[in-house]
């Protein structure tokens, strides 16, 4: 969750791609414009932080994460709580998809 977050901060467009799983509904067919929204979301938001609030697994091959993201877009906080869930694909951990939790 961390590099995935850091990754938005830096506009690394690439890395959020390939760590997106392909069956999550984040997931789109056509990269061309999926990476222009990616890379408008990180320019046009600040990342001011990032607090993590637990992780474990679901089911075999099924993790999760919980954490709060800080963001600013121009005058508007738009942080959130998440709880976003984690499948591997090719060897590796994937962003499958998230459930927002409301922030008290």
């Amino acid at each position: 969750m961390r590099s995935r977050y850091a990754a938005y901060a830096v506009g690394a467009v690439d890395y959020i791609l390939l760590s997106t799983h392909p069956d999550g509904p984040h997931h789109r067919a056509d990269t061309a414009v999926w990476r222009s929204e990616v890379e408008a979301f990180c320019s046009d938001t600040t990342f001011e932080g990032l607090q993590v609030h637990g992780a474990g697994f679901e089911a075999p091959g099924l993790g999760w994460v919980e954490f709060t993201a800080t963001l600013q877009r121009g005058d508007e906080d738009v942080s959130f709580r998440e709880r976003s869930r984690f499948r591997p694909h090719n060897g590796r951990w994937r962003y499958l998809d998230g459930r927002a939790i409301l922030i008290p």
